[in-house]
């Protein structure tokens, strides 16, 4: 594979391009970049918010006394916090039981029941902050609004100047689709679990709520199961350009499972079948239909491979599988993919579908499937995946009328691998190319035609990996993509507008640099340096 360009190179073009662009039409540039966006960080927020009332003559600043007041279960976000703030300021920033004193922050579980789950209510005062929820959900999404309010210098990992001051105002929040989702393969190349832990909390940071990983495919098998233990240790020992592969054994999963629920980001597993198999049908020659066993296979190529449709093997396997994945999985839903399985004839696929749907239910779990699988006709609360590439399909509209929830993430709009443009160094482009406002300017709720906005279970985000190979380039090819995409997920329908989009981004330039989060510095946004 060829190598990506250093990101200095990368972002300092981009800056480049911007800066010539603005001299151009006669904006004056300072030195070093595009010019800074001169809004109060109330302004700022990524997800906008439900509604925000700015106080100009008020300002909060976080000083070596401050203290975070939290009782109860408000204590575990109040820790999280306090893990943020102590890095970078260098401050003590114990988390407290006490009264609420001067200059503290408070995380208070005492929310409105209106503000739902998920919602929060945060207040900027001159001698303190206040965040509350009706649960330790809310509260953790106004704490990553509260971080947002802070200089970007927050987010260093070294101690920093200051002064950390947040401008006051309150702010009342909630979102506007239950599901929020990002997608990691770790199929076609694998990613250890302190890589997976990094994506975790760079997509918690703007309120992401779901991460589904892709376990299985062609390339790659990347989950222990015991009962067919040569998955992982064989299936899983390559990937995409012969590398040494590797995967998770039950306890990592486990970790990454915990670490995601401690980030209040539910973990939906993906095992692909009857098609992307491959990994699994040279790990064992019986599920195939000859009882031969290919060879693994390290290319892109997809729709080549199939379980055996009428083996009752398959079905023992798969049982198996789903069995020990839902004992693993605290979460509601499994993911059986179903995309791509063009070497399946259209029959066996729909009898193969209509005799995995059952087991998933039979332990407990809510089935996912990319959208090919409303052949076989999910009932009930069964959720159908979109990835195409129209908005419009009939499966859809079937899977609509049978009350199936639709979870949107078209691929010509929401998928983070596919390249910016014609030079970006990464990705692939059969969906076309995705800049900045491409993935932003669609809406989930009235984007599929025949899916109403009540039947969209929300929106999902996901990144393949063909191409990828490191955090760099899962940084690279997510941000700032992934913030359009939370937006549309978080954000009222009233308060998604590309150009004040564009311009809050901007803002978030410094803010992943702290973080050393390699983001694509698009041409499209007016970064601030």
């Amino acid at each position: 594979m060829t190598p990506r360009p250093p990101r200095s190179t990368v972002r300092n073009a981009a800056l480049a391009v911007v800066a010539g662009a603005l001299l151009t039409a006669g904006i004056v540039v300072p030195a070093g970049g595009a010019p800074a966006v001169e809004n109060s960080a109330m302004d700022n927020i990524i997800p906008a918010p439900e509604s925000v009332q700015p106080d100009p003559a008020t300002t909060f600043e976080l000083t070596q006394q401050t203290s975070i007041q939290a009782t109860g279960e408000a204590a575990e976000v109040g820790e999280y916090l306090a893990g943020i703030l102590r890095p970078s300021t260098g401050y003590p920033v114990p988390v407290n039981r006490g009264a609420l004193g001067t200059g503290d922050i408070a995380l208070a579980l005492d929310g409105a029941p209106d503000l739902g789950p998920a919602g929060y209510r945060l207040q900027v005062a001159d001698d303190n902050v206040s965040v509350h929820a009706t649960s330790t959900e809310g509260l953790f999404n106004g704490v990553q609004t509260l971080r947002q309010l802070l200089p970007a210098a927050i987010e260093s990992p070294t101690a920093q100047p200051g002064p950390w001051t947040m401008p006051g105002g309150s702010i009342v929040d909630k979102p506007r689709f239950e599901h929020r989702a990002a997608m990691l393969d770790v199929a076609r190349h694998f990613f250890d679990v302190a890589q997976v832990k990094s994506y975790i909390d760079q997509i918690a940071r703007y309120k992401i709520n779901r991460l589904h990983l892709h376990l299985s495919d062609d390339q790659g098998w990347r989950i222990q199961i015991n009962s067919w233990p040569r998955l992982a240790e064989y299936g899983g020992s390559t990937e995409v350009g012969g590398g040494p592969g590797g995967y998770y054994t039950q306890q990592d999963y486990t970790d990454i499972v915990n670490y995601a629920a401690s980030r209040h980001i539910v973990i939906v597993p993906e095992i692909d079948m009857p098609g992307h198999t491959n990994a699994a049908l040279a790990s064992y020659a019986e599920l195939n239909c000859d009882g031969v066993a290919p060879p693994l296979y390290t290319g892109i190529d997809v729709g080549f491979s199939s379980l055996c449709v009428d083996k009752d093997i398959t079905y023992r396997f798969v049982e198996d599988v789903i069995r020990e994945l839902a004992a693993l999985t605290p979460g509601p839903y499994l993911h059986i993919g179903g995309d791509e399985a063009h070497s399946t004839p259209e029959e066996d696929y729909k009898k193969f579908i209509a005799q995995v749907l059952p087991l998933v239910s039979k332990y407990g779990k809510t089935v996912v499937g990319w959208h090919e699988y409303g052949k076989a006709q999910p009932q009930g609360d069964a959720v159908v995946q979109f990835w195409g590439t129209t908005n419009a399909d009939p499966l859809l509209t079937d899977a609509v009328a049978r009350g199936n929830k639709i979870l949107a993430s078209p691929a010509n709009k929401s998928y983070l691998d596919m390249k910016y443009n014609e030079s970006t160094p990464l990705g692939l482009q059969w969906a076309g190319f995705i800049e900045v406002a491409d993935a932003y300017g669609w809406d989930p709720g009235s984007y599929l035609q025949g899916v109403p906005e009540e039947s969209v279970l929300g929106v999902e985000a996901p990144l393949w990996s063909e191409t990828l190979e490191n955090s760099e380039h899962i940084e690279f090819m997510a941000f700032p993509r992934l913030p359009a995409i939370a937006e549309l997920g978080w954000s009222p329908k009233g308060a998604q507008n590309w150009e004040s989009f564009r311009q809050r981004l901007a803002t978030h330039g410094p803010r992943l640099t702290a973080s050393g989060i390699d983001f694509y510095a698009s041409t499209q946004i007016p970064w601030a340096k």
